[in-house]
């Protein structure tokens, strides 16, 4: 299932930013969309991500209602919708229909079989373009509480649709958990011709803060 695999492909934990519900039904995100109201079979996962589960026994698609102010990208193959809509969207066997909001950054890693597998390998930061968006990259060294003490990594990450930049900040905390130096692939994806992404770009970070310009 995507989901499963979403998750392998990811950084090894989800972290909820504190009072925030990491799983929150349409209606917290989009309030101002009255269609939203009575939707209970979509949720969001995270603010980027919006999950829509297939429910129904030997349906191979369905219906999908994509929230009005904001794009929205398939996850599978990168086809940007404007919100606003329902689509039809595929649901193979192998996955679920699932999409990302314009203006998110979503890191992904290799294939690993468990936590740790891989710890220095290098990280794809997806930057799905059409709007300003943020994320913070969190990391800890996953076997104790020794987080709580300031034992971790955090990075600001930003992107700014009108200069065409994402922006690595300075790590926060004293970097536990996360290698010294970290190689980022960024890619920025901007739905064109059904999926289209631009040149990848490779840098090395270290801790201070870097810009990367998307090649257009």
């Amino acid at each position: 299932m995507c989901a499963v695999i979403c998750c392998d492909r990811s950084p090894p934990r989800w972290r909820a930013a504190p009072r925030r519900m990491i799983m929150r039904g349409l209606v917290m995100n989009f309030a101002a969309d009255a269609k939203v109201r009575n939707i209970d079979d979509e949720f969001m996962f995270g603010p980027a991500f919006l999950v829509a589960p297939v429910t129904q026994y030997g349906a191979r698609s369905r219906s999908v209602y994509l929230p009005a102010g904001a794009d929205w990208y398939d996850f599978n193959h990168g086809k940007r919708y404007s919100g606003g809509q329902s689509i039809d969207a595929d649901a193979p066997l192998e996955r679920m229909p699932l999409f990302v909001r314009a203006g998110a950054i979503v890191p992904t890693g290799p294939d690993i079989q468990y936590t740790g597998q891989k710890p220095d390998a290098a990280l794809t930061l997806l930057v799905y373009t059409g709007a300003d968006g943020s994320f913070s990259l969190y990391e800890d060294e996953g076997t104790n509480y020794r987080y709580e003490q300031g034992h971790y990594s955090r990075i600001p990450l930003r992107c700014d649709e009108a200069t065409h930049t994402l922006s690595l900040g300075v790590r926060e905390g004293d970097g536990a958990g996360a290698p010294a130096s970290r190689r980022f692939v960024v890619r920025w994806v901007d739905g064109c011709g059904g999926g289209r992404v631009h040149g990848d770009v490779a840098v090395d970070y270290r801790g201070l803060g870097l810009s990367v310009v998307r090649k257009l």
